[in-house]
């Protein structure tokens, strides 16, 4: 069977950090690859080739096959060729993988790792802390009309809310809360000049690898001493159960140990951040929708979900076939690689009505920017509640919101969402 290969001009696209930044023409190429070549490969001189997976259907059917699909065997972000190498040389074993966090792992560590800390983030658990997360909840909103009727809701409100919530949760002071900030954003945002470390543009794989080793040297010193610590005098968070617990009857490897804390202290926030921008921009741009939802007594679920869909802030994660496996019609081969592109599955016409469309009536919304199967986000529970109780404080305490000026995305292919998101409101 002859591999399909996608047309030069979507390979391209899904590979590019500014297409990510600019957002509607890449949701064009997407939706030309569902109608045209759903699971084709995209071949171009800087990367080995990669099936671009496309279609809802066949991103779930991976994602529920670990066994099939791994994650560990290359990296599980899209690298080029060069950057690829480059990382294999210099992480243990040769695996490639900069940071070793769940992300990374298949089973049986996977599992071993996330049962560690995944009974902190369910919803029964989760409520023990909702007074705390509407305390932040209230602070931000407070700042926020503080402001003077203008601000950047990106960079003043989303960047800072989801962030004092998981840094509380995790055990990091606040006066240490801008610095993870700023290393989240370095770590994925390392092809947007207005984010990266350098402040410049990235020309080349050395420079981008480079980079990436002082953002993951600096996380790896900070936590260190919080494991130090928290070893000499526990406390109730998160910091405490990662740095005491044991693994195969020992303490968590340095490598491991600061992977879960990154993994914990960066997604934790930045894709939060992502969606309820993501919410308060379509709210700006649709009055009666602001009308609806400022009411106090109005559901927000369905606006929360849809800020997800709408957002998709995690775009792709990447998996390696372990066997030969036939998907979606084509013959899937021992050793290829996919790019799971959940920007494209969440507009999925058979799965999403008008998916181009904000719509937060949707009956049954089957987003699927949490992922899916055993790899499901950790933190998706977390990531809902935050949204509701921010929308349940803020909106009810404005009038009016309506843009500004232009809002701007990150350029970068993993990672994604607002940077800029001028708004002007008037308080209640």
């Amino acid at each position: 069977m002859v591999k399909p290969i996608l047309p030069v001009e979507v390979a391209a696209a899904v590979i590019d950090p500014t297409a990510y930044g600019a957002w509607d023409p890449l949701h064009e190429r997407l939706a030309w690859a569902r109608a045209n070549a759903p699971l084709a490969v995209a071949e171009n001189p800087s990367h080995d080739p990669f099936w671009l997976v496309t279609r809802h259907a066949d991103v779930m059917a991976i994602s529920r096959d670990p066994q099939r699909f791994a994650n560990g065997i290359r990296p599980t972000v899209l690298t080029d060729r060069a950057g690829e190498a480059l990382a294999r040389t210099a992480t243990p074993g040769g695996d490639g993988h900069l940071v070793r966090s769940l992300v990374q792992m298949d089973a049986p560590d996977h599992m071993k790792y996330r049962l560690l800390t995944q009974s902190w983030f369910m919803p029964k658990n989760l409520k023990i802390v909702e007074d705390r997360i509407r305390h932040h909840a209230r602070a931000a909103v407070d700042h926020m009309l503080s402001l003077g009727g203008a601000c950047d809701f990106a960079r003043d409100v989303a960047a800072y809310y989801p962030l004092r919530v998981i840094m509380d949760i995790l055990g990091v002071p606040a006066e240490d809360e801008p610095r993870m900030l700023m290393l989240t954003q370095q770590l994925f945002g390392p092809t947007d000049p207005e984010l990266n470390r350098s402040r410049e543009a990235i020309t080349s794989s050395e420079q981008a690898i480079a980079m990436l080793h002082y953002v993951i040297a600096d996380f790896e010193q900070y936590f260190g001493a919080l494991t130090a610590d928290r070893r000499a005098s526990p406390r109730e968070d998160i910091a405490t159960v990662i740095a005491n617990a044991a693994i195969d009857g020992g303490r968590i490897p340095d490598r491991e140990l600061a992977g879960y804390y990154m993994i914990i202290a960066t997604a934790g926030h930045d894709t939060t951040s992502a969606s309820t921008a993501g919410a308060i921009m379509e709210l700006a741009k649709n009055p009666e929708l602001f009308d609806r939802f400022r009411d106090a007594g109005a559901d927000k679920a369905g606006l929360i979900e849809e800020a997800i869909r709408w957002t998709t802030p995690v775009q792709h994660f990447m998996r390696s076939a372990k066997e030969d496996v036939e998907l979606g019609g084509q013959m899937i081969r021992a050793g290829d690689w996919l790019m799971l592109n959940y920007v494209s599955a969440n507009r999925d016409e058979a799965v999403f009505e008008r998916p181009s469309t904000f719509d937060p009536d949707r009956p049954k919304n089957q987003q699927i920017a949490f992922g899916f199967g055993a790899h499901v986000c950790l933190g998706q529970h977390l990531a809902r509640m935050e949204m509701r109780i921010l929308m349940e404080e803020l909106l009810p305490r404005l009038k009016s919101i309506e843009l500004a000026g232009d809002p701007a995305r990150v350029e970068s292919v993993f990672v994604g969402g607002l940077k800029r998101l001028p708004i002007r409101f008037v308080a209640a």
